[in-house]
């Protein structure tokens, strides 16, 4: 066996030690958004100190726990609070949670951040779906030998994220009256934020929104089968011309003002797909 599979296989079993459920869903909860997990009907709650392969979060704001639980009729695991690359960890480090929500049988992904938002349309707080995106973070998750039952070693991905969980997510907001964007995520690797002079390069390349997250935990579910649904929070926006200092004091904000939203978005998204398959 090899060593990511048989990292993969003791983080499960010590996860499987605490909860009998068997997550069908995965939800990655980003910058200011940890508040969703206060709708989850949690049964576990795993610091990621306790188990074996996870690193821990530095990020202030990111609460550092594994929650496993129902939401909208569906067992779930979540992670409160992610891992970055700008904390000093490799791709496998930041990913491998991803790879053991799949190991406990979560075939759908939900990812959320917040993301500074370039595209003119775009306003502060808004909800944006993400329907491609672009790496610029300098690496790639999947660098290094490649291990058979992961997945294949060149995936796919002319279509990182479903389709299908989309046309979910936008039907919802239609029923919900939720204004509903949808665009293009570039990742970068920061800790530092963007100059006015890189803020136009990533427009011009296609951007409308960017972050430091997203991306590396999108190539490594495409790669197991898992499908992917992201969803950003814009939390400032960002015109090269009248470019403003960011406080992220307003940018927890923005992400609190638009999280009712979000989650009754998740909510529904994951009660229509619930229908959907018991049909």
């Amino acid at each position: 066996m090899n060593r990511i599979t048989e990292a993969m296989n003791r983080a499960r079993d010590y996860i499987r030690s605490k909860t009998n459920r068997a997550p069908g869903v995965g939800i990655v909860l980003g910058t200011g958004l940890g508040g969703l997990a206060n709708e989850i009907d949690i049964e576990t709650v795993i610091p990621y100190s306790e188990i074996p392969g996870f690193v821990t979060s530095t990020v202030e704001f990111h609460e550092g726990k594994l929650i496993i639980g129902e939401l909208s009729g569906r067992d779930i695991v979540a992670m409160q609070g992610r891992f970055h690359y700008y904390e000093g960890y490799s791709m496998q480090e930041i990913t491998f949670p991803i790879r053991v929500m799949k190991a406990l049988g979560a075939s759908i992904l939900i990812i959320s951040n917040a993301a500074g938002g370039m595209n003119p349309d775009f306003n502060r707080e808004d909800l944006v779906l993400i329907n491609d995106h672009i790496n610029l973070l300098g690496n790639n998750p999947l660098i290094g030998i490649n291990e058979k039952k992961l997945g294949p070693f060149f995936p796919d991905m002319s279509k990182p994220y479903s389709l299908r969980l989309m046309k979910l997510a936008k039907e919802v907001a239609q029923e919900r009256n939720i204004s509903l964007r949808e665009g293009v995520y570039v990742a970068v690797s920061g800790p530092s934020l963007e100059t006015a002079a890189e803020y136009r390069f990533l427009r011009i390349i296609g951007a409308d929104m960017v972050g430091m997250s997203t991306v590396p935990e999108n190539i490594v579910a495409v790669q197991m089968g898992m499908e992917v649904l992201g969803i950003t929070i814009i939390s400032d926006t960002c015109d090269p011309d009248n470019l403003m200092p960011v406080d992220i004091k307003e940018i927890i904000a923005a992400c609190e003002q638009a999280e009712p939203r979000l989650t009754t978005l998740i909510k529904d998204v994951l009660k229509k797909e619930k229908l959907l398959v018991e049909k």
